[in-house]
């Protein structure tokens, strides 16, 4: 049975998310993370599986522009990126500074740790995106990889086949 979802905005655009059973802050990453010189607050949770998503708003018709305001309602909107906007390599090597620089810091930031240790990212849109985000993840070669989900929404979609992510029962 699906759990009512209660999503609220405070003034400064930040949208939180509260649910029932919380299954949503198992993919959240807090702005500190994400925005370097944001204030530190750390949540009492670590997310299982903190998660950046980069949609290709022209994809899949409307769907893909339909598809990142479903991801910046139910996350962080820090978390999730359109990529007709903002360029993954930039992103990416954003994110990983900021992580490096927390862990760093006079203390360690264990909580930053976690997050780039369980990181996942999600592309949503052709085999040219996922191309894309595979080779920008590539690059920066880093020593623990994140994991990385594709949500096909071009017209070929032949890259989850092509790797063998796709099964049928």
């Amino acid at each position: 049975m699906a759990k009512d979802l209660k999503v609220r905005s405070d003034s400064q655009g930040t949208v939180t998310c509260d649910s029932e059973d919380d299954t949503l802050k198992d993919f959240w990453i807090p702005d500190y993370i994400l925005l370097l010189g944001s204030e530190v607050k750390k949540p009492s949770h670590v997310p299982a599986s903190p998660v950046i998503v980069f949609i290709n708003s022209k994809s899949g018709g409307q769907l893909g522009g339909e598809l990142l305001v479903s991801y910046q309602t139910l996350l962080n909107k820090n978390q999730v990126f359109d990529l007709n906007q903002n360029a993954p390599d930039k992103v990416l090597q954003q994110l990983y500074f900021n992580l490096e620089k927390l862990k760093r810091d006079s203390d360690g930031d264990s909580f930053a740790n976690e997050i780039q240790r369980r990181l996942r990212i999600i592309v949503a849109g052709g085999d040219g995106t996922a191309g894309w985000i595979l080779g920008v993840i590539s690059d920066l070669k880093l020593s623990q990889p994140p994991l990385v989900a594709t949500v096909p929404l071009g017209t070929g979609n032949n890259l989850p086949f092509a790797f063998g992510w796709v099964w049928w029962s």
